[in-house]
């Protein structure tokens, strides 16, 4: 029960996360500071930092994808 629902919150915000990732022309993470670019190149720490941030809640979210598939398989 409680992998169902850490699935649900996981998928959720995993959402969120990718809708505010900037596209071709801008997303939502422009609101956030990631539309500032550094002098030195690549993408802005908030842009980063939402990276690192999708990975980890992706990871979480294939872990309980996991789980809950070896606990119905264990029951059957």
């Amino acid at each position: 029960m409680g992998f169902s629902i850490a699935l649900i919150v996981f998928s959720g915000l995993l959402m969120l996360l990718v809708l505010m990732h900037k596209g071709k022309g801008g997303g939502l993470s422009d609101m956030f500071g990631g539309g500032m670019q550094s002098s030195v190149g690549g993408s802005s720490v908030a842009e980063r930092n939402l990276d690192r941030i999708t990975v980890v809640v992706g990871l979480l979210w294939f872990a309980c994808i996991l789980a809950l598939g070896l606990l119905m398989k264990s029951s059957s």
